[in-house]
């Protein structure tokens, strides 16, 4: 079958060189299998090889403790991330007091203990590879 013919979601199933079975699997954000919404943001998630991955877009005026803390329960966001900064700015704070700001193309790596908040006019887009099955839930 062509690349052009697979359509999202479609699965087959191999063997790699280790005889492990591996999975082909094509999903898109415009069909997310969860979408967690909260003040001034939305968190859509996919599972793909068993991973969650999560798209978070974040509007201007967000902050992470003023529109998720109590959702979470927590002083600070304790679910680490490793995001993709698609757009936007956001500024994290880290509870050792290091403070960034990530941009478009950026990669961050972030352990628990933080808070962010969308710097400016533009929403931020990142996608996120940990912390994107436990963000935005109680």
């Amino acid at each position: 079958m062509s690349v052009d013919q697979h359509t999202h979601d479609q699965h087959t199933d191999g063997q790699n060189t280790d005889g492990q079975h591996q999975r082909t699997e094509q999903k898109s954000f415009s069909a997310p299998d969860e979408t967690r919404s909260f003040e001034r943001g939305v968190a859509e998630i996919l599972t793909v090889g068993g991973t969650p991955i999560g798209r978070l877009t974040l509007q201007p005026g967000w902050r992470w403790s003023e529109h998720v803390k109590a959702i979470a329960g927590t002083e600070l966001c304790e679910a680490p991330h490793f995001q993709y900064h698609v757009s936007g700015e956001l500024g994290i704070l880290m509870a050792d007091g290091t403070e960034l700001v990530a941009r478009p193309g950026d990669v961050t790596s972030l352990p628990e203990g933080h808070d962010a908040w969308v710097i400016g006019d533009e929403p931020v887009v990142v996608v996120d590879w940990w912390g994107a099955s436990n963000y935005a839930k109680p």
